[in-house]
């Protein structure tokens, strides 16, 4: 560690030196790899003890969850899910939810079940997967769904998480001179709420991960890392073997504001699910953190 701050003392060239040496641009955030576990949805529901194990023994330090459904995931508790993650060395610090039902009747009941799970399993984030949006109304439409972002967020506050949206690629679509991500970013508190950039997505759908850390500095404390299929964009490959440059991305780090993130795949493994993981997560410590 001496010698490599050494040579980038005497090199001179802090920016620079980020582009060769990501890890550098980690000071505050989390060097550990995370995984969205809907990567590993065919093989949960059958054997979630099973599959939890081999994600922690295939590298893993956090996880990202989602599914959560009539109080259980996957038919266990909150608590008994915790106690599993806790007895391999995980933690979750975020988890994918929805808040449809709130958007659409203004019911709160599943909303609060929700968050309180989160909370229970330690999590920071109260991340939502996708929302509502009426289409038909243009940049409005996003701006509605907004506003309910930002009473959710103070919600999720009052339970000590904060909230987090995860983009696909549609909020990229032209509005006239926006995008619905821009109307997100731009309607919403920034202090109450968070986005947790899909990095495929943002590739595919023909934008730049860099281009918006530079225009939303410190707005993207969360990212999902899925690479892209060179020879079929939509597909994934394992990180390290696609068409996105993630070393120029990891070098952002500091100015996304990025404190966590998740490998997330979703068709396309190789050799097999675990054997994808695991791979993913070899590239990563090797060349990213």
């Amino acid at each position: 560690m001496n010698s490599r701050r050494n040579f980038i003392k005497q090199a001179s060239f802090a920016a620079g030196a980020a582009l060769l040496i990501p890890s550098f641009a980690f000071d505050k955030a989390s060097k550990n790899v995370g995984l969205q576990l809907y990567t590993l949805r065919d093989l949960l529901p059958t054997d979630v003890a099973g599959v939890i194990e081999k994600v922690a023994q295939a590298g893993y330090k956090e996880v990202e969850t989602y599914g959560f459904s009539n109080g259980k995931f996957w038919n266990l508790t909150t608590k008994e899910f915790k106690s599993l993650l806790d007895a391999n060395g995980l933690k979750a610090p975020s988890g994918h939810y929805g808040i449809d039902d709130f958007v659409k009747t203004g019911s709160t009941d599943r909303l609060k079940a929700d968050i309180e799970s989160s909370a229970a399993l330690g999590g920071k984030y109260f991340t939502i997967a996708g929302a509502h949006v009426d289409m038909t109304k243009g940049a409005d439409g996003f701006k509605k769904t907004a506003a309910d972002f930002n009473k959710v967020a103070e919600i999720a506050k009052a339970s000590g998480l904060k909230f987090a949206y995860h983009n696909h690629d549609f909020e990229f679509k032209k509005l006239g001179d926006t995008t619905g991500y821009d109307v997100y970013l731009q309607e919403t508190d920034k202090n109450l709420v968070n986005f947790e950039m899909d990095l495929y997505w943002v590739v595919r759908s023909g934008n730049d991960p860099l281009a918006l850390f530079k225009k939303y500095p410190g707005r993207f404390p969360m990212w999902h890392v899925k690479d892209m299929d060179k020879a079929k964009p939509e597909l994934n490959t394992e990180v390290g073997k696609g068409s996105i440059d993630f070393k120029k991305i990891f070098a952002q780090a500091k100015l996304s504001g990025m404190q966590n993130f998740f490998v997330e795949h979703e068709n396309n493994y190789q050799p097999d699910q675990i054997g994808s993981i695991t791979t993913s997560c070899a590239y990563i410590k090797a060349n990213l953190i």
